[in-house]
């Protein structure tokens, strides 16, 4: 039977994480990147249809793309930080049914039609980003999640062109690296469970 995490373990997902908006120079390499897409790919989406899509920007060349795309305020964190992910959606993700459920033939259209396409691309691969960020988390990093971008600028900058990424959509942005606390602000206030929640 799965036990509840400890009290460290909670505090570093959620209780004392936060967006960071500033970076220590420490490097974060290639294989802790890759091991958070293998955590966060195991997490659970509609059909197991997967439809989240990332885009990892460490190259300086690659960085010099995003930043006439971003809001001016977030330049400067996007900028310093080791790796910027693009949390993209797929709109043509039920090409990859068959090998995603084949235990269930014809499950790629189970998808069907431009509207429940849409829909099912967007609230998974949402899903996507946010299992990304707890994976991201879970293996000692720290997250600066932000939308203020260009989202259409970044679909033609990175997606447009490539034949294997011309169906991506981009979704939000989230820094990675290891904070340096310097520009945490005081924690908002969150909604109480009385007012967010109802039990019938």
């Amino acid at each position: 039977m799965p036990k509840p995490l400890p009290d460290i373990s909670l505090d570093q997902l959620f209780r004392t994480a936060r967006t960071h908006r500033s970076w220590t120079e420490e490097s974060v390499p290639d294989v802790l990147v890759q091991a958070v897409y293998e955590m966060l790919r195991m997490a659970p989406t509609s059909g197991n249809c997967s439809p989240a899509r990332f885009l990892f920007l460490k190259s300086r060349e690659a960085k010099a793309r995003l930043e006439p795309l971003l809001d001016e305020g977030n330049r400067k964190q996007t900028m310093s930080a080791p790796w910027t992910v693009v949390v993209a959606y797929d709109l043509a993700f039920a090409r990859f049914m068959p090998k995603l459920a084949p235990h269930a033939k014809g499950a790629e259209h189970w998808f069907d039609g431009e509207e429940t396409t849409k829909f099912h691309a967007f609230q998974s691969g949402t899903l996507g980003g946010a299992y990304l960020i707890v994976a991201a988390r879970a293996l000692g990093l720290d997250c600066g999640p932000m939308n203020g971008f260009d989202h259409a600028g970044i679909d033609r900058e990175f997606f447009a062109s490539d034949p294997a990424m011309k169906t991506w959509r981009a979704n939000f942005l989230c820094n990675l690296g290891y904070g340096d606390g310097a520009r945490i602000h005081p924690r908002a206030p969150r909604l109480d469970f009385e007012e967010a929640c109802r039990i019938l």
